[in-house]
């Protein structure tokens, strides 16, 4: 009688467990605004409390501006975009956070961050409209809950992949344990990084919608990421292909047709 080694036992486990994990908590819906089906896991209150621990985290890790040149722009768009969102501004929280990064978030929970360093290179309000609508239309869209859903399912496939390369190919655990390390890799290129980009694109439409709504000029966002361009071109960055973020051009021609559909004519 053939004995399974310890890796081979733990893969068939977690792959088992994952899967079980995954039927109960995730759920399949129709997305009208995106006009596509969603895998969700998690509901939206564990999501948020989760949401919640993470920005106490950040606000702790990262160092919170005072400066009024950066906190009272925020706190004057910020709840425009929330407005036009149809929710009460009152009810999230806008921190400006001093670093150099060119960065800017919101989390589920009503959380949003802006990067002193982004703001460097925003000419006007509604370059930070595009970017704060921008992060909100993540929120809206639930990618985070979907995000998680992918990365759990990735995980099934990494482990059942690995655990039948292991069975088949190796003896040793040392070459299963690769096995699995090599199937890791390939989800992560092929998987979860699609979708990234596909989720970072129908986040910049969502947001184009969002500033337009909440008076903003749309070709703004437009002009935004060319300076955002020109801030990054001296900056390493991983080919598109392995982005979570599409490249500049992708991006720009994206919401330049966006804005075009919306009634805006942008150079």
């Amino acid at each position: 009688m053939h004995t399974l080694s310890p890796f081979k036992r733990a893969a068939q486990s977690a792959v088992a467990g994952l899967a079980l994990l995954t039927l109960g908590l995730a759920g399949c819906s129709y997305n009208e605004e995106l006009g596509r089906n969603q895998l969700l896991i998690g509901g939206a209150g564990s999501i948020a409390a989760q949401a919640d621990q993470a920005w106490a985290q950040i606000k702790e890790q990262e160092k919170v501006s005072t400066d009024t040149r950066y906190t009272s722009r925020l706190n004057r768009v910020a709840p425009k975009i929330v407005r036009a969102l149809g929710e009460d501004p009152a009810t999230w929280d806008y921190v400006v956070f001093d670093s150099d990064d060119l960065n800017a978030f919101a989390l589920p929970g009503n959380h949003i961050g802006v990067y002193t360093g982004i703001m460097d290179i925003m000419e006007n309000d509604a370059q930070l409209a595009a970017v704060v609508g921008h992060e909100v239309a993540h929120v809206r869209f639930n990618h985070s809950q979907e995000r998680m859903a992918q990365s759990t399912l990735a995980q099934i496939g990494v482990l059942g992949v690995g655990a039948v390369i292991g069975a088949t190919a190796c003896e040793s655990d040392q070459c299963q344990q690769g096995a699995l390390t090599a199937a890791s890799v390939g989800a992560m290129a092929l998987f979860l990084l699609p979708h990234s980009r596909s989720q970072e694109l129908e986040a910049d439409v969502g947001g184009l919608r969002l500033m337009a709504k909440a008076g903003y000029n749309p070709c703004e966002a437009i002009e935004f990421w060319q300076n955002m361009q020109r801030a990054s071109a001296n900056q390493s960055r991983p080919p598109e292909f392995l982005s979570t973020h599409p490249g500049s051009d992708n991006r720009i021609t994206t919401l330049r047709t966006e804005a075009q559909r919306l009634g805006y004519r942008c150079s």
